[in-house]
């Protein structure tokens, strides 16, 4: 078995780490930072480890102690991975992404520059570091729909729907006052078009510039409390369709563009009448899902084929990518509505009760408080619905809606 070295192993990264020692891999965990955000923290898997290097501030002595280790690949557990992780292939030599292009593979507006040269579809944008800059683009340039967000953030991350000069201004102003989710501070604020079409995420592995599909979800989001987009739920595509060809056609060509030639992927992009638009790529594994109910109802997970391939690079070749059968499938994110001052404590349980339900990822804590759902990191977690009849998934789906219009989570 292989050593493999994971940067930041929270999140998806954990699920990965599972996967890995499970099957006999040894796993070394490297920190990117010296303090990160408790939501990923409280994630992590310390027994799935070898060794536990830690934060090493030092570049040299890092890639010497994986060395040492006889490190044979490098990943990104999650977002904050990204660049570390590419760093370190390239000073190590193992397979990895085109260090060339490691700041499109974080930076948005780089990101969208790199992918637009090769003539592939990004929304009109620009990136600035004032308000009044931002502003008067937008006046000049757009004076439309657009979408205003940090360029190195994750999840809906002070992401903010505008329509106006008055409203680009104060969310320009409130992302450049605050820090992204990884406790940066936004020194520039992304301005781009609002795209009109319906969202997909696919998520990928690739490895010497073979890239396999594992996944394509459709998104539906709905316009949050804070003027930026929350999510509702995800449905599975089925791999072999004239939909998941066009899809995957035009991601492989962002992962070429992106430089991403030995890692998982995780891109999301908008179908629009002028075909598909990139919304962004991340060099890493999707989050917010459950593996192993992937894999059972979409015949594989990105984090399984991902786990795979590092045992063995050349099953990729062999992935077979049909679909089964499954009428049905929602992958649907829990929304508080309001603020709770003490959760219930059998709002858990309860959805369970749904005939739907198959699996629940919540963090339930009776008596503790539960801010509103504005985002990603706010929600109190996901549940997946399958059924062969799509209206049983649909009938739970609005029931669970009802519930927590009328308190599921507490008072």
């Amino acid at each position: 078995m292989p050593t493999i070295a994971i940067v930041d192993g929270y999140s998806a990264g954990s699920a990965l780490s599972r996967a890995l020692a499970e099957r006999g891999v040894t796993c070394v965990h490297v920190r990117s930072a010296e303090s990160l955000y408790d939501y990923y923290l409280k994630t992590f898997r310390p027994g799935d480890y070898a060794v536990d290097l830690g934060f090493v501030a030092d570049e040299d002595s890092l890639v010497e102690r994986l060395r040492a280790l006889g490190t044979e690949r490098v990943v990104a557990g999650t977002e904050t991975g990204v660049v570390l992780a590419d760093t370190l292939n390239h000073l190590l030599g193992t397979p990895g992404n085109d260090i060339a292009t490691v700041t499109a593979r974080r930076d948005k507006s780089a990101m969208a520059a790199t992918v637009a040269a090769t003539g592939l579809a990004v929304p009109a944008g620009r990136c600035f570091e004032s308000v009044d800059e931002a502003v008067a683009w937008y006046a000049d340039s757009l004076s439309g729909p657009a979408v205003v967000k940090p360029v190195d953030g994750a999840g809906t991350d002070n992401v903010r729907f505008c329509g106006s000069v008055d409203e680009v201004r104060l969310a320009c102003a409130t992302v450049l006052a605050a820090s992204n989710l990884y406790g940066v501070p936004n020194r520039r604020v992304l301005v781009q078009e609002r795209l009109v079409g319906t969202e997909f995420y696919v998520n990928t592995v690739s490895y010497a510039g073979t890239h396999r599909v594992a996944e394509i979800w459709r998104y539906t989001k709905r316009p949050g409390p804070g003027g930026g987009p929350i999510y509702d739920y995800e449905e599975p595509v089925d791999r072999g369709s004239a939909l998941a060809r066009q899809l995957r056609e035009f991601v492989f060509g962002v992962l070429d563009a992106l430089g991403i030639r030995s890692s998982a992927a995780h891109t999301e992009l908008m179908l629009t009448d002028r075909g598909p638009v990139l919304i962004e790529t991340g060099a890493r594994l999707g989050g917010a899902t459950l593996p192993d109910v992937v894999a059972k109802f979409c015949g594989v997970s990105q984090t399984f084929l991902q786990a795979q391939h590092l045992v063995d690079p050349a099953s990729l070749d062999r992935f077979d990518d049909r679909t089964p059968g499954w009428a049905a499938v929602r992958n649907v994110s829990l929304i508080n509505p309001a603020p709770v001052a003490a959760q219930a404590e059998d709002w858990c349980s309860r959805l369970s009760e749904l005939p739907a339900v198959v699996a629940v990822a919540a963090s339930c804590s009776p008596g503790a408080e539960l801010p509103q759902t504005v985002d990603l990191f706010s929600s109190p977690g996901y549940l997946y619905l399958a059924a062969e009849d799509p209206t049983e998934v649909e009938r739970d789906y609005q029931t669970l809606r009802r519930w927590e219009q009328h308190g599921l989570y507490g008072s």
